[in-house]
C-alpha cells in the first residue's frame, strides 16, 4: 500500500461532511413543515369548533291564567260516628244487620228480649187502673158530700178530707202514668235502631249474649259516609291569603291520593280552625265532600289541594327554564344574533310546571327551556322550538368542541 500524501485525508472527509449536513438540513425542513401543517390544522379545527352553535330547546314567555293553589296532607274524617250501645240490660235476641251494610236512620240493627219489659208495662198499667178506680170513687164521694153539706148531713171536716183524698189519688194516678210511660220506653229500648244514614262496621256482640248498659263496648258502630270531610293543615303564613279569599266566596278543594297521582273527589272549604298550633305553626282546615261514590274512606290519608285564587293573564315560563345561582334566579334569553343573555328574574307562584315571572322578562321573549348546562352568557346557540324532533340536536351535541376523535379524523384526512 502506498502512503497517503499530506492533505489527502481532508479531501476525502470534506464531501462526506457536506452530505451529512445536507441530510440534517433536509430533515429540519421536513419536520418544520410537518409541525406548521399540524399547528395550522389544529388552529383551524379550534376556530371551527368555536364558531359551531350549541343546540338548545327554546320557547316564548307567554301569558295564561295561573291558579294559585296550596297543598297539604289531611285525613278523611266522617261528620258523624255513633257507637250503638244498649240502654237496657237483657239477652240479645238477634242481630239484624250484615257487617259493612248501608243502613237508613231508624232501621233495626238488633233486638233484645222484650218479654221482661212487656211484663213491667202490664204491671204498671194495672197499678194505674187500680188507682184510677179509687180516684173515680173519691170524686163521687166529693159530689155526694157537696149535696149534703148545705143540709148539715156532712161536716165540713169530712168534706175537706174527701177533697184531699181526691187530690192524693190524682197524684198517684199521675205517678202510675209515668211508670207506664217508663215501661213503654224501656220496651222501645229493646229495639236498637240506626241513629242516622250510614255504614255499619264490624259486629261487636253476637246473638244470645247478655248485654248490659255498663258494657264498655257497644253492638256496632255506624259511620256517616256522605257527605264526609277532610281535615288538613296549612302553614300559618298562608292564613291571611286564605281568609281573604274565603271572605269572597267558597274555595274549591280537591282531594288526591296520598302521593298526589290521582284525583279522588271535589269539595269546598267549610271552616278554618279558630287557632294556630303553636308547636307546629300549622292551622287546621275542614273541607266537605259529597262522597256519593265512596272514593273517600274514613281514616285514610289524602293530599288536599286548596285553590286560593286564579291570577289572570300572568307572564309564565316553564319551571325548568328558571335557574338558580348565587345572585338569585335567572333565565337565559336568546337575542337576535342567536347569542344568549343571562337575565335575572323575579318569580311568583309555580303551578302545574309553570312559574309566574313578575319581572325580568317581557311577553314573547325567547327563553331557553332545556340545554342550559352547555351554555354561558354570549354563547351562540342553535335554537329549536319545544316539541320539535331533537335528533338533530343530539347529533350536533356530539360534534361540540372538545370532541378529540372528530378533530383527529379531520386532521388525518
Amino acid at each position: 500500500m502506498r502512503p497517503r500524501r499530506p492533505g489527502q485525508t481532508d479531501l476525502i472527509l470534506r464531501p462526506m461532511r457536506a452530505l451529512r449536513l445536507g441530510a440534517l438540513a433536509l430533515a429540519a425542513v421536513i419536520l418544520g413543515g410537518y409541525l406548521f401543517d399540524h399547528d395550522h390544522a389544529a388552529a383551524t379545527a379550534a376556530k371551527g369548533a368555536h364558531a359551531r352553535a350549541v343546540p338548545v330547546v327554546v320557547g316564548s314567555a307567554t301569558t295564561r291564567d295561573l291558579p294559585v293553589a296550596l297543598y297539604g296532607i289531611g285525613t278523611v274524617q266522617p261528620l258523624r260516628v255513633v257507637e250503638v250501645k244498649v240502654r237496657v240490660d237483657g239477652q240479645l235476641d238477634k242481630v239484624a244487620f250484615t257487617e259493612g251494610q248501608e243502613v237508613r236512620a231508624g232501621e233495626l240493627l238488633a233486638q233484645i228480649d222484650r218479654r221482661p219489659f212487656e211484663a213491667q208495662q202490664v204491671l204498671a198499667e194495672a197499678t194505674r187502673a187500680k188507682d184510677q178506680a179509687q180516684l173515680t170513687n173519691a170524686r163521687a164521694d166529693v159530689g155526694r158530700y157537696a149535696a149534703l153539706i148545705d143540709s148539715g148531713g156532712v161536716s165540713v171536716q169530712t168534706m175537706a178530707a174527701a177533697k184531699a183524698q181526691v187530690q192524693a189519688l190524682e197524684a198517684t194516678v199521675r205517678a202510675d202514668q209515668a211508670a207506664v210511660d217508663s215501661a213503654k220506653l224501656q220496651l222501645e229500648f229493646t229495639r236498637l235502631v240506626s241513629p242516622m244514614d250510614g255504614r255499619v262496621g264490624l259486629r261487636l256482640a253476637n246473638a244470645g249474649s247478655i248485654v248490659h248498659v255498663s258494657d264498655a263496648a257497644g253492638i256496632v258502630t255506624v259511620t256517616q259516609m256522605h257527605p264526609i270531610s277532610v281535615i288538613f293543615s296549612m302553614p300559618q303564613d298562608e292564613l291571611p291569603d286564605i281568609l281573604a279569599s274565603l271572605s269572597k266566596g267558597k274555595l274549591p278543594v280537591i282531594a288526591y291520593t296520598r302521593d298526589g297521582s290521582r284525583s279522588l273527589a271535589e269539595g269546598e272549604l267549610s271552616v278554618v280552625d279558630s287557632q294556630v298550633d303553636s308547636a307546629t305553626g300549622q292551622v287546621r282546615l275542614r273541607a266537605i265532600f259529597d262522597n256519593s261514590t265512596r272514593t273517600l274512606w274514613p281514616g285514610s290519608l289524602v293530599s288536599a289541594r286548596l285553590l286560593v285564587r286564579t291570577e289572570h293573564a300572568v307572564v309564565v315560563i316553564p319551571t325548568r327554564a328558571v335557574m338558580r345561582g348565587q345572585s338569585g334566579e335567572y333565565a337565559y334569553v336568546v337575542k337576535a344574533d342567536n347569542t344568549v343573555e343571562m337575565r335575572p328574574v323575579t318569580t311568583g307562584k309555580a303551578v302545574d310546571g309553570f312559574t309566574a315571572v313578575l319581572s325580568g322578562l317581557a311577553l314573547g321573549e325567547t327563553v331557553v327551556f332545556d340545554g342550559q348546562a352547555r351554555i354561558a352568557p354570549g354563547t351562540h346557540v342553535e335554537a329549536k322550538k319545544e316539541g320539535e324532533s331533537e335528533a338533530g340536536a343530539s347529533q350536533a351535541a356530539s360534534d361540540l368542541p372538545g370532541n378529540g376523535r372528530i378533530a383527529l379524523r379531520a386532521h388525518v384526512s
